[in-house]
């Protein structure tokens, strides 16, 4: 199993920058009070002026320099779905628009994507992309389901892509795309993919016929009129969601139930709620749609959301299936916090590995619950500990609950994992207190010199909580090795039990001196 690279078992590069040797970072640490350590950020903060900053900087900077209102309602960033048949080049075009390779992408017709949610941004403005996945032709050809699976998926959804394959033309799965798209009257953005010279922006010009407005040329491939595309996504694109639900800070928390199929998911909600609300059948996958259920636990409420189980992969004949793995990362974009649940009696399976990844990926607070604990005898827990500990060690972070689905045993257990994660998930470093440490980390682990240069740390500041996100202002750039170092050193300082935690940096240019 491969690691994440957040927290590896074990990672080499600290050797060198370590070099065998231990620090008293903490100890010194703890000897700089919270006002010589704002003092210090001031100066260091100061000292940024010396560079280039651009207004994304500035802006961030001035954000948390005036502290974080919690504010009690935060509305959702717009979303926009990519629709299209199979082999159009959409996961392409998802990889070029995120700039970056997220988005599974071969030459096969058809092929199933793990993630179907990103988040995005074009010229500072976020929003959410939804890769819906391609829809085939089955036996008896072109099936009702298509149209309703791209019904669903455009559903959720503010504007949409309509990626077409120029060089072959509007074909019949096409045109039952567009029928569908006419009825649920979202904004349209027709995208004309594999142009990928101007001599072929000719064959983007019949596409005209579908009615559906301008085709735009596009190469995913190249990147050509990628950016021309984004600008009239964010013409029609509203600031804030029409249909994605607004995220309450307040009112009960809110829990993603998730897990591969058959893992007992609809039996642990039952036991919490105390009450046979979810049908639970052996047959795997008999939870089609989440299931909101408000239950108290603890002395107070919790809403817990349990979702259809995540199929082997699946390809688009077996849409329902494929809908429901969507339906459960529209669940995890609704939850605070993801309980992932696993099965000690099995083997942990790429499946598991894939809904964990999921989970991480969203950005929620997690706890693993493992089911089934009850029928361990205690020398098969000894070494299940140890291998759990082995093929989780990238989640190392996560809180751990064993439980019983089917008897409700130590199901108490779950409260305080769900406390301690989100407390993680909410908080903050001050922004005196995080200097402080970096500095203490730079002095006693400098950065190794690469190429005759050692990049500096300028300053650091937490860009946004839920989950924690810090950004460096940096000389230069930053091994990977190194922010994994410093983002195992903030766990260990800091707690963060229980959240994915974020480090990025922005290389910045010292200003040019005026004669």
């Amino acid at each position: 199993m491969t690691g994440n690279p957040e927290n590896p078992a074990h990672d080499p590069y600290e050797d060198e920058i370590l070099g065998g040797t231990t620090d008293d970072v903490a100890e010194r640490l703890a000897a700089i009070d919270d006002t010589e350590a704002e003092q210090r950020a001031k100066v260091l903060r100061a000292g940024l002026e010396d560079y280039e900053l651009d207004e994304e900087d500035a802006a961030l900077l001035a954000e948390w320099s005036e502290g974080e209102d919690r504010a009690p309602v935060r509305r959702p960033a717009p979303v926009l779905a990519i629709v299209g048949r199979p082999n159009v080049g959409k996961s392409t075009l998802v990889n070029r628009i995120l700039g970056r390779r997220e988005a599974v992408v071969e030459d096969t017709p058809g092929v199933t994507r793990d993630r179907v949610s990103y988040r995005a941004t074009w010229n500072g403005r976020n929003f959410t992309l939804v890769d819906t996945g391609g829809w085939e032709f089955d036996a008896k050809g072109i099936n009702a389901r298509v149209a309703e699976q791209a019904e669903l998926a455009v559903q959720y959804a503010d504007a949409v892509l309509l990626v077409l394959d120029a060089t072959v033309g509007v074909t019949a799965a096409d045109e039952a795309i567009v029928k569908m798209l006419r009825k649920v009257k979202k904004p349209v953005i027709l995208v004309a993919n594999k142009v990928d010279s101007p001599q072929l922006e000719v064959e983007a010009t019949y596409l005209w016929s579908l009615g559906m407005g301008e085709p735009h040329p596009v190469s995913a491939l190249h990147g050509r009129g990628a950016a021309d595309v984004l600008d009239a996504v964010m013409e029609v694109l509203p600031e804030f969601s029409a249909v994605a639900e607004t995220e309450l800070t307040g009112g009960p928390r809110r829990v993603a139930l998730i897990g591969r199929p058959n893992v007992g998911k609809s039996s642990l909600l039952n036991k919490l709620a105390g009450s046979e609300r979810v049908v639970v059948d052996p047959l795997a996958g008999t939870t089609r749609d989440p299931v909101d259920e408000l239950i108290e636990l603890g002395g107070k409420p919790w809403r817990f959301i349990d979702t259809a189980g995540i199929r082997r992969r699946v390809h688009m004949a077996q849409g329902a299936d494929f809908y429901a793995s969507l339906r459960t990362q529209a669940a995890l974009e609704r939850a605070e916090v993801a309980v992932v649940l696993l099965a000690a009696d099995e083997v942990l399976s790429e499946q598991d590995v894939r809904i964990l990844q999921m989970a991480i990926d969203s950005g929620r607070a997690l706890v693993l619950a493992f089911n089934k604990w009850d029928l361990m005898d205690e020398d098969r827990r000894f070494y299940l500990e140890r291998e759990i500990d082995r093929d989780l060690a990238h989640v190392a972070w996560a809180p751990r609950v064993n439980v019983s689905a089917k008897t409700g045993w130590h199901k108490d257990k779950l409260v305080p994992a769900l406390e301690t994660a989100l407390e993680s998930w909410d908080s903050r470093i001050p922004t005196g207190r995080l200097n402080a440490f970096l500095g203490e980390i730079v002095a006693a682990h400098p950065h190794p010199v690469r190429g005759g240069k050692q990049p500096r740390i300028l300053f650091g500041t937490q860009a946004s909580s839920r989950p924690p996100r810090f950004v460096l202002f940096t000389t230069g750039f930053l091994d990977p090795g190194y922010r994994r170092f410093i983002t195992r050193r903030l766990r260990e300082t800091f707690g963060f039990e229980g959240t994915p935690i974020e480090v990025s940096m922005r290389v910045r240019e010292k200003r040019s001196r005026k004669r």
